[in-house]
This record gives structure tokens, C-alpha cells and sequence, in this order.
């Protein structure tokens, strides 16, 4: 399933302070590719949707990988459902009653995509636009301009990676005894 861009063409107008009729053809196609860029960085999908996934229950817990969790439709375990009595939804955090695999239903996403997330897909989406044969320095007679190394390439920048990191989902790794 394709998903959205995260930003539309004329919200990156704005962001850009020009008119959406002013960027060119290819603004779409770059909002598409730093959606995708931005949701792999940050392994959320930011829309909403409904997706399963297998789990495997450490000490009767399991972490829906996209948040924010809006509700479960069905657990499933060994191919039989799992009454609702024996599961509790804690934010994104599914309680079990055994350490069984399980795969869970469910939906989840923002119903607006967050400010700063929008912010790095309209900065990054801006810079390929604004530098798109990626030129580190061009002078046209005494006029010289240099692009910092953030705005070459379809990438993102570091703080652009600070913002996203708070969106991925924390991990342990748990010794198998």
C-alpha cells in the first residue's frame, strides 16, 4: 500500500514563501520521496491506518511497532482469537496473559500529521527544490553562493534526525536465558 506524502504542494509553497503554481512539476515527486525518506528515518507511518503484526511476547508484553495506538481490533494466537478479556491495551503496549506469538489488528497514526515532522519534510522537500543538481558552489560573475553540506542530495541533516528520533520505537535487547 502506498502511503500519502506528509505534506501537500501547497503547504510546501508556503513553507518556501512562494506560490504553489510557482514550484515546479516535480514538487509532488519530491514530497512523495521525503515522506518516505522522513518514514523510514523515524519507522513510523505518521497517517492514519490499520495494520497487522506478528509479535512475540516478552514477559506477557508486546510493542505495537506504529504508534500512536488508536485501538485493537483483534489478537489472534495460534490462529484462534484471543478473547478481549485476556489482552489490555496500555498506550502502545499490548498486555498479554503468556508469552504465545500473537498477531495483532489494529489502528494507528496521527490524525494530522506533527508540526515537526511536517517541518522536516517541507525543509528537506525545500533544499532538493531549492539545489536540485545537487551544486555544492556556483558563481555567476562576482556573485558566489555555497550550499552546505546538508543541502546536497535528497538526506537529512542531523537535526532533522534529532527531531524524527523521539517517533522510533525504543528497543531492549533481552538475554535469552
Amino acid at each position: 500500500m502506498e502511503l500519502p506524502a506528509l505534506a501537500t504542494v501547497d503547504q510546501l509553497g508556503a513553507w518556501m514563501q512562494t506560490e504553489p503554481a510557482e514550484l515546479p512539476e516535480s514538487a509532488a515527486l519530491v514530497l512523495d520521496v521525503a515522506s518516505a525518506i522522513v518514514r523510514r528515518e523515524a519507522r513510523q507511518n505518521f497517517t492514519r491506518g490499520t495494520s497487522s503484526a506478528t509479535l512475540h511476547p516478552h514477559g506477557g508484553w508486546v510493542v505495537l511497532p506504529q504508534r500512536p495506538v488508536v485501538s485493537v481490533q483483534e489478537v489472534r494466537g495460534g490462529g484462534q482469537l484471543v478473547p478481549a478479556e485476556r489482552w489490555q491495551l496500555v498506550r502502545d503496549r499490548l498486555r498479554l496473559l503468556d508469552d504465545r506469538p500473537v498477531t495483532v489488528t489494529y489502528t494507528h497514526g496521527y490524525t494530522a500529521v506533527p508540526g515537526d515532522v511536517l517541518a522536516v519534510v517541507l525543509t528537506l522537500a525545500g533544499r532538493v527544490l531549492t539545489n536540485p543538481s545537487d551544486l555544492r558552489q556556483e558563481s555567476v560573475g562576482s556573485v558566489s553562493v555555497t550550499y552546505s553540506a546538508e543541502t546536497i542530495g535528497a538526506s537529512l541533516a542531523p537535526a532533522d534526525r534529532d527531531l524524527l528520533a523521539r517517533y522510533r520505537k525504543r528497543v531492549a535487547v533481552v538475554p535469552l536465558l
